[in-house]
């Protein structure tokens, strides 16, 4: 079997504004889509309500996408699917503990520095762990989703 690509999508409730935490915790690039936008406008292919202005360009209402800085002309259908995280805007709140998370690999020399520009950025410190077998912090983002970092 050839592998599938695939990105992550995370349920937000503000999904802009975890976009730019993540993208600026990955050093990832929120997708500019504001000319694609502008011509689905111009034709009525979607309307005022769909569309919101963020930074001085149009998104989606519903959500926004960031990218690994060299598949920003990736087609997200392509071959190779680009790395990218979605993050789409729902109602309910955050209510338990994720299933599903990221491992932010840094090295163990690295994490305190790590930690604290992710504390910056608007992350919050859950707890450490220093055993045999793991060392690592696991922190909060603006929204409580739970991450590590490694």
């Amino acid at each position: 079997m050839e592998p599938i690509g695939f990105q992550v999508t995370v349920d937000a409730a503000d999904p802009h504004a975890q976009a730019r935490f993540w993208a600026a915790a990955l050093g990832y690039v929120v997708e500019d889509n504001d000319a694609f936008i502008r011509d689905l406008l111009e034709q009525g292919h979607v309307g005022d309500e769909d569309v919101i202005e963020v930074d001085g360009r149009l998104s989606f209402a519903i959500g926004e996408a960031i990218r690994h800085p060299d598949d920003l002309d990736a087609d997200p259908l392509g071959d190779p699917a680009p790395r990218r995280l979605l993050f789409l805007h729902v109602p309910e709140e955050k209510v338990g503990k994720n299933r599903l998370h990221l491992d932010l690999n840094v090295g163990v020399a690295r994490i305190d520095a790590e930690v604290a520009r992710l504390l910056e950025l608007g992350a919050s410190e859950l707890y450490r762990v220093d055993e045999p077998a793991s060392v690592h912090a696991t922190l909060a983002d603006p929204e409580g989703n739970e991450f590590c970092v490694q």
